[in-house]
């Protein structure tokens, strides 16, 4: 029987979440457009991404549901204590269903994006 953590993609995430989703995939930033070239298609070790994924509350930047690994990207926004309170309880919940967070900042994909890469494929 399957359990509620092996269906991460259903966590229950309202339909304004899924909404939400959508219009982020409709309006990419040029950092997750870059990111996104490398890896749709499965290029990066045959693995499916996808683009702005509602979990429960949450809408993930890149999902990688084969290995459950969360990729957010971080702008200067998430410098905040508000930002950074709310990334942690997005860390924690996403850590209960044994979900991965990697973390990187714009500055990094858009400065050294082989080194992102090598992180992200390790943790495949």
């Amino acid at each position: 029987m399957r359990s509620l953590k092996d269906s991460v993609p259903l966590l229950g995430a309202a339909a304004s979440t899924y909404a939400n989703a959508k219009g982020l995939r409709q309006s990419q930033t040029l950092v997750e457009q870059k990111l996104w070239a490398f890896w749709r298609n499965r290029q990066l070790k045959g693995m499916k991404f996808r683009r702005q994924h509602a979990v429960g509350n949450y809408v993930l930047d890149f999902y990688c549901h084969e290995s459950k690994i969360a990729i957010e990207l971080d702008a200067n926004v998430h410098k905040t204590s508000e930002a950074k309170e709310y990334d942690d309880t997005q860390t924690m919940f996403l850590k209960d269903y044994e979900i991965t967070v990697l973390r990187f900042w714009n500055a990094e994909v858009m400065n050294d994006i082989n080194r992102v890469l090598a992180t992200i494929s390790s943790n495949l």
